[in-house]
């Protein structure tokens, strides 16, 4: 019969992570509003008439995602490589899911429960599992646990003025 082990240290390691990936384009927000704020898709329209990904898409956004989280993962042990890696596939995972929001016509900051979370959680831990020491269990548990505290954290980070958004 085959032990199933949970490793709570990876679990933490990677939601913490992901929690960075995510706040870092809300501070560079707050730190430099519109000033660097270009969007990824510069304005491309699709034949559909909707933006490739929206103007709140931005490479500051990407960047700020890249860098905070290529350090906050060093501090861990995972290494710059690790954490550039990992912001990176959580913004390709954020990107991917305003894409799609784009196309069924929602607009931009629009919430779509699930959407907005599993893609940017589970790209990053997926691809990334052997390097955070992730197995199955930890993966499902480490997006259900971000979606989870993107669902109630949200709505308290809007109320403090942190996010423009409830959610």
């Amino acid at each position: 019969m085959t032990e199933i082990v949970f490793y709570w240290q990876g679990v933490i390691h990677a939601l913490l992570l992901l929690l960075v990936a995510n706040g870092a384009p809300v501070i560079a927000w707050k730190l430099f509003r519109r000033r660097f704020a270009w969007p990824v898709d510069a304005g491309v329209i699709l034949s559909d008439g909707r933006p490739l990904f929206g103007s709140s898409k931005t490479w500051r956004g990407i960047l700020s995602s890249i860098g905070l989280v290529s350090a906050v993962s060093w501090s861990m042990g995972y290494g710059l490589a690790v954490g550039a890696a990992f912001g990176g596939l959580a913004m390709i995972g954020d990107l991917s899911a305003s894409y799609v929001k784009r196309r069924r016509g929602m607009v931009e900051s629009s919430h779509a429960r699930g959407l907005d979370t599993i893609p940017e959680s589970l790209l990053p831990v997926v691809l990334l599992k052997s390097q955070l020491a992730l197995n199955g269990l930890d993966i499902a548990a480490v997006v259900l646990l971000f979606f989870t505290i993107e669902e109630f954290v949200s709505p308290i980070l809007y109320r403090l003025h942190i996010r423009k958004r409830p959610y």
